[in-house]
């Protein structure tokens, strides 16, 4: 026979895992940003924790319980709509029945200029699609061909209007985010949920010249190990773990 200990650290063993599959199937997710399009916000190799429970589940059962709306300004995890598997993070710019454009860089939502303290511009070139939306005759070489269409539809005196059920994001960092811009609108089911906190920063590591070879020496060994293990030390963004959100 098996002891009784035994059992029930078996027991324990199961719920533990019960509770981490719940947790990660419904509460939280962690996500990793992996391009620049959210900087100055959100930097390349850091780490998030998602809250999938903040707007709950689209449909019936987020209008009945208190689940939070999505609100302009706010900062989303979805499912890419060109490729579901596919997570995006970006900033939510306008919501549904709201009337877009944006000028000279400058985001307009029924006829008032967007306050956004977080956008940044890191291009100094002109780009009249991208800087002037929507843009009349002006087209991207990244937009989408069935977005380029839709889009004609939805524009009324130079400005678009977003419809019932769909979201309107861009990346804090303008210059090089394609967004909404360029494929179209964020569908209400695609949301998975909103960022929490950064648990982790890291800048990404590359080679350089002066950097530690390999060889068959045992000593060049622990010197590589000892040198790679400093120099992740120094790219540790430490100021940035566990910071909140906004």
């Amino acid at each position: 026979m098996l002891p009784e200990g035994w059992l029930a650290s078996a027991q324990s063993l199961v719920v533990t895992v019960v509770i981490a599959v719940f947790v990660i199937t419904f509460i939280i997710q962690a996500f990793q940003i992996p391009s620049e399009s959210m900087e100055d916000t959100l930097l390349i190799g850091d780490y998030l924790l998602v809250d999938k429970a903040h707007y709950g589940p689209a449909g019936t059962l987020r209008a009945l319980l208190p689940y939070s709306p999505v609100r302009r300004g706010d900062i989303i995890v979805f499912r890419y709509p060109i490729h579901p598997s596919e997570h995006f993070v970006k900033r939510v710019i306008g919501v549904p029945g709201d009337r877009i454009r944006i000028v000279r860089r400058r985001v307009f939502i029924n006829g008032k200029a967007l306050d956004e303290p977080y956008a940044v511009f890191k291009e100094s070139l002109p780009d009249a699609f991208r800087d002037n939306f929507p843009g009349g005759n002006a087209r991207s070489t990244h937009i989408t061909s069935r977005w380029y269409l839709d889009l004609q539809k939805l524009v009324e005196d130079g400005q678009m209007i977003i419809p019932s059920g769909h979201y309107f994001v861009m990346g804090d960092n303008r210059d090089q985010s394609l967004d909404s811009r360029y494929w179209g609108f964020v569908p209400e089911e695609n949301i998975i949920g909103r960022p929490l906190m950064i648990y982790w920063s890291m800048q990404t590591l590359g080679g350089g010249e002066g950097e530690p070879v390999f060889t068959d020496d045992e000593s060049d060994r622990l010197l590589h190990v000892r040198d790679g293990f400093a120099l992740a030390l120094q790219n540790i963004r430490w100021r940035r773990i566990l910071s909140i959100i906004h």
